[in-house]
């Protein structure tokens, strides 16, 4: 295989590989990572998973993502996911404000609006997408949120920013001790929770999507703190302030999982990194507990080093970059991510379903 794309694979999931080849039923946990702008090096990888793989599949897929994660499930969840991920691609990408320092506030309304036209129907009302998320038959999406504590619950700055440098601090004595100032609140289009996902921490609420909660669950699932304004007070979930479900699982532990089918993680980046809070510590980066079951396909080290700064995108190149130059620079990562598509179709058809897919490093577990 070319360089370009990593398949990683757990003992379980190349034995099963092995004796069925690329088969979509195979699975029956999709993940979506936090990352922002990173997913527009996935965003052609995802055309060929919702609108060819996953799609010739028949049995039920669990979907659970946070942030950004849980937008590339919606698209999956429309009655057009490829239209729906052309629409997330350019609103995302072209996004623009007033000043370059936005406020929350403006940006905010700008990803509603995001969000809107992704789930808008033929007959233009963002109701009808939603409505796919809420009732889609094979399809059971999770959306993670993280519900804020005593102060980290408060939108102000002056209460938010001293807490969040607390809950960082605790954070970094170990990881249980972040369950204080935020709860892990799961928003799901059915109306008891998988039996396959045993979350255990962070005092984890599940809670039934509705046609009053679906849109804010989405909303608070990327809101990152003093980046947008967060959701209060959802529909059905306990009261106060909701925010980005990647503060507590932004790349995911998956020891959640305990299905019987197999994991299918698309993610940016070879490190998978449980919590936001996590990405500073040295030693816990990239120490997620995986599964026999996982299978992670990502752009190898060589295609990150020859995207444009030869870097992922993130959100600092809003500060960065000027705004033309910056969606230039977006658009050209996502350009190239039409060879990962190309690599794991081919990846597809090869007689050999192993050949090129490597195991699942140890140095993750």
């Amino acid at each position: 295989m070319s360089s370009a794309l990593t398949i990683y694979a757990g003992q379980e999931a190349r034995q099963r590989i092995q004796r069925e080849g690329w088969q979509p039923d195979l699975f029956s946990l999709l993940i979506g990572a936090s990352g922002g702008p990173k997913w527009f090096v996935l965003r052609y990888l995802d055309e060929l998973l919702f609108g060819d793989f996953l799609a010739r599949g028949t049995q039920p897929l669990n979907t659970i993502g946070s942030s950004i994660g849980s937008w590339q499930h919606l698209c999956l969840n429309q009655a057009d996911p490829l239209k729906a991920l052309d629409i997330l691609a350019k609103r995302y990408c072209e996004q623009s404000y007033s000043t370059r320092r936005p406020t929350p506030l403006e940006i905010t309304a700008v990803c509603n609006q995001m969000l809107n036209e992704i789930c808008a129907g033929e007959d233009g009302d963002p109701r009808t997408g939603l409505q796919h998320m809420m009732s889609h038959p094979r399809y059971h999406s999770h959306v993670v949120t993280a519900r804020g504590g005593h102060f980290t619950g408060s939108p102000h700055t002056p209460l938010l920013l001293p807490s969040l440098g607390v809950a960082a601090l605790a954070n970094g004595v170990h990881r249980r001790l972040l369950a204080p100032f935020f709860q892990r609140v799961v928003f799901s289009n059915r109306r008891e929770i998988s039996s396959d996902i045993n979350f255990n921490d962070f005092g984890t609420l599940h809670v039934p999507f509705t046609a009053n909660n679906s849109e804010a669950a989405l909303m608070a699932s990327g809101s990152i703190p003093f980046v947008l304004a967060g959701e209060r007070n959802i529909k059905g979930g306990p009261q106060g302030q909701y925010w980005d479900g990647g503060i507590i699982d932004y790349h995911f532990n998956l020891d959640f999982y305990s299905g019987d089918g197999l994991i299918l993680y698309p993610h940016f980046s070879s490190e998978v990194t449980p919590g936001w809070f996590d990405k500073s510590l040295p030693w816990r980066r990239g120490r997620s507990r995986l599964s026999d079951k996982l299978v992670l396909i990502c752009p190898s080290a060589e295609f990150i080093a020859s995207l444009p700064g030869g870097k992922l995108p993130d959100r600092t190149d809003f500060q960065k970059l000027e705004p033309d130059e910056r969606v230039k620079t977006w658009y050209a990562a996502m350009e190239q991510s039409r060879v990962l598509q190309e690599l794991f179709a081919a990846q597809l058809e090869k007689s050999n379903p192993l050949e090129d897919v490597r195991f699942l490093p140890t140095e993750f577990a």
